[in-house]
């Protein structure tokens, strides 16, 4: 069950995946320390097997869906108070 980010959306990591994976036309493998929980990213685009390149301040990474999640939520319903 993949998640689905519109390019350009903001999403924030909310989880830490075993390693990390840079965006590079020659990917290479990080240390998931590189970037934090809370951290917020700017999707760049969509990769195959469930990946997103997202644009985060030390870099762009390759990240699976199952670790972020989109900080842009939409406006609740307030219901009316009479």
């Amino acid at each position: 069950m993949s998640q689905e980010f519109p390019i350009g959306s903001k999403v924030r990591v909310i989880a830490l995946p075993p390693y990390i994976k840079t965006a590079d036309p020659m990917p290479m493998l990080r240390p998931p320390d590189i970037i934090s929980i809370g951290e917020e990213g700017i999707v760049l685009d969509r990769r195959p097997g469930g990946y997103w390149g997202v644009r985060f301040t030390r870099g762009a990474f390759l990240i699976d869906s199952q670790y972020i999640e989109s900080t842009e939520h939409p406006p609740e319903s307030q219901p009316d108070s009479e």
